[in-house]
């Protein structure tokens, strides 16, 4: 890094320990080319009090400094003219004066606790502040031209971080370079970009989501249930990185960031679960897997027993050190005891004579199901089984022992039964030699010849299938799909949903090899056969495919485009492993809306029967409205968009409302009674529109 100056680590410079030498730099300023561009990755983690120097200017003759770059009291960054050259430089004895000085700066608030880059070109007429490879603001300045003098000053003018901006910002550099004037900004931020630690929200399972807060359940040994995590480790334009490290996970006390205490039994406070045996979570670190690692823990300590306070975990790095952004911590945790989370319906909803499915892909049958429409829309609050499952990331299901005792809705015993008789079978074949001799697949998984039929796939494999997380789930559909025909997927369909309890796993096996076959069309037109791809090729192409398999009208508007690359975790640049997110979400939602009757709806626009795709609580916030909750019954519609492929409520849809009692719910709206043709041709909004609980769409009043 040309110009710098630092101690320690030259990756990640703490700002108090920067120096920027500028000698040399003055070359070609008779040209009218001058002055540098400075370039730099920056991290600020917190500040004391605002207005704040970043970097000031300091001249060895002179005991006083001006600022070169700093945030203001609204947070916005500002770039000032340099001293002496400048004839608008501020006047280095009077604070007071900086405030009319022209700069160049950010109109909106600069980011905190988040790698952004910099960069500052200082011209003979003009300075330029850049803000993630754009401009963000210029101003026209004039120069005070003398060429022995800008000699002299650049052999002598340095930045650094002032003497009381140590206090007052606690900020991290990264990749700091002294260039020409006009050098390519855009170039510089995608040659060395930091690292940064991130929570997978998407890939949380067994965790319930209670307005921020996560319950997971815990205690004793018999007890705690397994949930599953993973942490990515990415750079910051949001391209994971394949690094072999190791990453631990601790739990704190969400309040203070105190150790939790082992429980009552002597049992370290966080398990890591590893082929069914528990470890103490920092004697058995995860390992990164192209950037990715996933986790499965256990809390065996009850907020209960901790005077009901909140826990988070942390996850860190420490093979690269401590950083705040190779760092991060799980949302507050509270931790209970099995026995509470059974949740009795607050409402009265009707019982149906049919066997409908819960949002976590559940045969429901022996109890009450919380119906809101008769067989079309069930209760779509996770408890406490899988919230969500991600395409190729490793989000494990719980182990059989837990897949019988948390089969909501299911009749317990012929849970249980059908997870022994998978079992047996398996365990007799191995003992009798039957098993084929397996073709193992790139995954590591084996696999029986697919020709075979009618039993292409082994009973190991559908095992792990109905066990397995979504990273096994994805495997093996990809690897089965692509050497086996429909008849062979629809019998390996018809056995998981046989052994696995759930009917909704057969729609999402079956489209498994059209979903993998289009994907790697589509992913190799957009990206030209390379790694990655910038997001704007990547909008227009899902805009051209979406719009051919929903057999639709109506295309993806910048908002669900934006909502899309939320979901996949991405930036400008889209790597492979981002499309394939985008593409087991979108896929699936784009079968639904070809539908007969579901297509004039995500087409009408007046009324908006279908909000696009936005996020739950965007949903809530909606029915909440500028002046406080709407009226009961009112409702929007939605893609749920913590359900990608494999999931078996993938592309369904979601209703939001305002129940009688004020408060907002979210239902499934299933379709497996619209297979008749009276009901076709009605579509789905008489349906919905035939219950009590809906009045309103939107803000729009309608009458039955």
């Amino acid at each position: 890094m040309d110009g710098f100056v630092g101690g320690g680590d030259k990756d990640y410079v703490l700002l108090k320990n920067l120096r920027v030498e500028l000698t040399g730099i003055n070359d070609g300023v008779e040209e009218g080319n001058g002055f540098f561009s400075l370039f730099f990755w920056l991290y600020i983690d917190k500040f004391a009090s605002l207005p704040s120097a970043i970097l000031s200017q300091r001249y060895p003759d002179v005991t006083s400094w001006v600022p070169f770059l700093c945030l203001d009291e609204k947070k916005k960054m500002k770039l000032f003219p340099l001293l002496f050259l400048h004839k608008e430089s501020p006047d280095q004895d009077n604070y007071v004066l900086w405030s009319p000085v022209p700069v160049a700066s950010t109109q909106d608030e600069f980011p905190l606790k988040k790698w952004v880059h910099v960069g500052c070109q200082v011209l003979k007429d003009l300075v330029r502040l850049f803000v993630d490879g754009e401009m963000v603001g210029e101003k026209i300045l004039h120069c005070l031209f003398d060429k022995e003098l800008h000699h002299d000053i650049f052999n002598k003018l340095y930045l650094v971080c002032p003497n009381d901006g140590e206090n007052l910002l606690h900020c991290y550099v990264h990749g700091l370079d002294v260039m020409p004037p006009l050098s390519p900004v855009k170039k510089h931020r995608t040659q060395d970009p930091p690292l940064q630690l991130c929570i997978d929200h998407s890939s949380a399972s067994d965790i319930e989501d209670e307005g921020g807060v996560w319950s997971v359940v815990g205690g004793k040994a018999s007890c705690r249930r397994i949930f599953s995590l993973d942490v990515t480790l990415s750079n910051a334009l949001g391209c994971l990185v394949n690094r072999k490290l190791e990453v631990v996970a601790s739990l704190l006390y969400a309040d203070n960031d105190d150790p939790v205490e082992h429980n009552s039994d002597g049992e370290p406070p966080l398990l890591s679960s590893y082929d069914g045996i528990e470890y103490a979570s920092w004697d058995r670190p995860a390992n990164f897997s192209n950037g990715r690692s996933s986790f499965k823990l256990k809390i065996s300590q009850l907020s209960s027993k901790c005077e009901n306070r909140l826990f988070r975990i942390k996850f860190t790095i420490p093979g690269l050190g401590l950083y705040p952004f190779l760092e991060v911590f799980s949302p507050p945790i509270r931790c209970i005891s099995r026995s509470k989370t059974v949740r009795a319906p607050s409402l009265p909803w009707k019982r149906s004579p049919h066997k409908p499915h819960d949002v976590n892909g559940s045969s429901v049958a022996g109890e009450k199901s919380l119906e809101l429409i008769p067989i079309i829309i069930h209760e779509a609050e996770p408890s406490p089984a899988s919230k969500r499952i991600k395409l190729g990331q490793d989000n494990p299901f719980a182990i059989l022992r837990e897949h019988r005792s948390t089969c909501k809705g299911h009749d317990s015993h012929a849970c249980a039964t059908n997870a022994d008789t998978l079992a047996a079978r398996k365990e007799r074949r191995l003992e009798n030699g039957m098993d084929i001799k397996p073709f193992v697949s790139n995954s590591g998984y084996a696999l029986q010849g697919m020709s075979s039929f009618p039993n292409p796939v082994s009973d190991s494999v559908v095992f792990k299938y109905c066990l397995g997380g979504t990273t096994e789930r994805f495997d093996l559909l990809k690897e089965i799909s692509s050497s086996s025909n429909e008849e062979q997927l629809s019998y390996f369909a018809k056995q998981v949903s046989t052994f696995s309890g759930c009917s909704h796993h057969r729609r999402q096996i079956e489209l498994a090899k059209i979903l993998v076959e289009e994907g790697t069309r589509a992913w190799t037109s957009m990206s030209e056969n390379n790694n990655q791809t910038l997001w704007e090729n990547v909008a227009i192409k899902l805009n051209e495919y979406f719009l051919k398999i929903a057999r639709c009208s109506r295309p993806l508007l910048d908002r669900d485009l934006e909502c899309l690359r939320r979901l996949a975790g991405c930036h400008e640049i889209v790597s492979q492993e981002n499309f394939e997110r985008i593409w087991a979400w979108l896929y699936p939602v784009a079968c639904t809306l070809s539908r007969s009757e579901i297509t004039p709806m995500w087409d009408s626009l007046s009324p908006l029967w279908i909000e696009g795709f936005i996020t739950k609580e965007k949903a809530e916030s909606i029915l909440q409205g500028s002046h406080g909750l709407q009226d009961p019954g009112t409702f929007v519609l939605r893609f749920p968009t913590t359900r990608s492929w494999p999931h078996p409520d993938a592309g369904s849809i979601v209703v939001t409302y305002v129940g009688r009692d004020s408060r907002i719910r979210h239902r499934l709206v299933s379709f497996d009674s619209m297979g008749s043709s009276s009901e076709t041709v009605r579509g789905l909004q008489d349906l919905l529109l035939q219950d009590p609980e809906l009045s309103k769409l939107g803000r729009m009043l309608r009458n039955h």
